[in-house]
């Protein structure tokens, strides 16, 4: 009799139609709400993605998951509440919860403490906590959570992973404890989302996730000398690929729509295949070898606001003489999301898109010197710096922050349609979360309120000395110093400016973005302890209007 290994995870929710994900233990027909679909498997593991049409819209579904006709979700004698698909509601508020970062590791001392009572410690799971409020009916639902990267990490966290990793093979041996292959992926994606709380809040509250570093190794494409000394490692092609394929299983394919998904080759090949695995093998090493951005990148409409998700990692250019986020062919593809009249204009990326400004400076700096501004050993010193401390954000790309500029400054322009009442780049990844407000000059004419608003991590807190160098950056000597050391090495200044608003912030922590109409709101809300709730509650940061 088969039997649910991993979720149900509702993924895509639109007005009338949804998907639902699940891992079974054998091959099987899968049922949510009279709809079905076959299992297709990937090297021996078995999935299906159910798609779910005709719903009305602003509703409520209690659903179940039948696995050959037997009823697998709830599980018996189930102590949480039935999973529900709610539909969108265009006349109705909406609430976007966002956030990244997230390692995976049990829910008591040590590891509940801080990194500076315990090097075990990463304090509560912010997400955990959220769905604990829900389950105890202090709050509603949220309409999606944007889970901007690091979903899973390959290299930290996961007790019940690297116990199984060494179980299976020498860990004295590259590349040690960390994740090397498919079943070792799926192994970190069962402890990472099978906790019995996430596994509800995941069942329940509709997903958007997109890929990050520490998804495949920290430093994932930093630049082109990283990419090339990885790859002659005889490990990290099985890494590259397995990783790149359990992402398309486990996130990818839940991003899409029913009609995209209708629309894309490689689904339509999995679920015909005896086992997925070659055909899935075969387009990743091509998505891996020519960068394809565009392929993990996907947008959404709820109600009269755009979300766009950028995937900023899979499709970087690395050459010295162009260093890009993205490549040409996502690039075209932001753009043609990025036309029509909204309320509402968010852009989804892992990495923020404007950082303090002393960082930023710092970063461009690196990129010049990187490029040999100061001569060949200047720039191999700079590559050193640009690993060591993670120099790979869109100012160390500078081409692509100059063309995200151009980009926000012509939608609250309104030469790509009606202005929005706000544009908000929402970003995580730097494990501390702020909302800076951006301005431009007075000649680009933009008259829509435009924000960075980044929250990180939901579990990952930094230590005390991480957060005072943070805090030292947005310190007006370190401003002026990096700017000095920017202009010193021909970066010029990026034409507009920001400042700080709120922030920056170290908990764990979760961030939502409140749309009702041509208002929003956002609101970060922190880790807190709190003895009656498995230690710990939400408590509100700060609550500010956007629009």
């Amino acid at each position: 009799m088969p039997d649910l290994i991993l979720g149900p995870v509702l993924r895509y929710v639109s007005d009338t139609d949804a998907t639902v994900w699940v891992e079974t233990d054998t091959p099987c027909e899968v049922e949510v709400l009279g709809h079905t679909a076959r299992t297709f498997a990937v090297h021996g593991h078995h999935y299906a993605l159910v798609v779910v049409r005709g719903l009305e819209p602003a509703s409520e579904h209690e659903y179940a998951v039948e696995l050959d006709g037997q009823t697998r979700w709830p599980e018996p004698d189930s102590r949480f509440p039935p999973s529900v698909i709610r539909t969108l509601d265009e006349r109705g508020p909406v609430e976007i919860v966002f956030g990244s970062c997230r390692v995976a590791l049990p829910n008591d001392p040590p590891y509940t403490l801080s990194k500076d009572e315990d090097e075990r410690g990463r304090e509560h799971d912010a997400l955990r906590v959220l769905a604990l409020e829900m389950l105890e009916g202090e709050r509603e639902a949220p309409h999606l959570i944007a889970m901007l990267g690091d979903q899973v990490y390959v290299d930290e966290g996961a007790p019940e992973t690297r116990e199984f990793i060494r179980s299976r093979r020498d860990t004295s041996m590259a590349p040690g404890e960390e994740v090397a292959d498919f079943e070792e992926y799926t192994h970190l994606y069962w402890e990472s989302w099978g906790e019995p709380v996430i596994r509800w809040l995941l069942s329940t509250v509709s997903t958007a996730m997109v890929i990050d570093d520490h998804d495949m190794h920290d430093d994932w494409k930093i630049s082109r000398s990283w990419l090339e000394e990885m790859r002659r490692q005889p490990w990290w092609k099985e890494r590259a690929l397995s990783g790149l394929v359990s992402y398309w299983v486990y996130q990818h394919i839940g991003n899409l729509s029913p009609d995209r998904l209708g629309e894309e080759e490689e689904f339509k090949a999995a679920v015909e295949a005896d086992d997925a695995a070659p055909v899935l093998r075969e387009f990743v090493e091509w998505v891996d070898d020519d960068g394809e951005g565009k392929v993990w990148s996907f947008k959404r409409d709820i109600g009269s606001t755009r979300l766009i998700i950028v995937d900023d990692r899979t499709g970087r250019v690395l050459r010295e003489d162009r260093r890009s986020i993205f490549d040409d062919h996502e690039w075209d593809w932001i753009q043609g999301e990025a036309r029509g009249d909204f309320d509402h204009v968010l852009i989804g990326t892992s990495d923020p898109w404007l950082l303090t400004p002393a960082l930023h400076y710092l970063e461009a700096w690196n990129e010049a010197v990187c490029d040999g501004v100061w001569g060949g050993r200047a720039a191999r010193i700079g590559e050193r710096i640009r690993r060591a401390v993670d120099f790979d954000h869109w100012s160390a790309f500078r081409m692509s922050f100059d063309r995200l500029k151009k980009l926000v400054e012509e939608l609250g322009a309104g030469r790509r349609g009606a202005p929005p009442a706000s544009i908000s780049v929402l970003s995580g990844d730097v494990h501390h979360a702020y909302l800076a407000e951006a301005g431009f000059p007075r000649q680009a004419a933009v008259r829509t309120p435009v924000y960075q608003a980044v929250c990180s991590p939901f579990r990952n807190a930094l230590d005390a000395h991480e957060r005072e160098t943070i805090r030292l950056s947005l310190s007006r000597p370190a401003h002026a110093i990096a700017r000095m050391l920017a202009r010193s090495a021909g970066v010029d200044d990026p034409g507009m400016g920001w400042r700080f608003v709120n922030g920056p912030y170290f908990d764990n922590q979760v961030a939502t973005i409140v749309i009702d109409g041509r208002s929003a709101t956002m609101r970060l809300e922190k880790t807190a302890p709190n003895s009656e709730r498995d230690g710990a509650r939400l408590e509100t940061v700060f609550e500010r209007r956007l629009a």
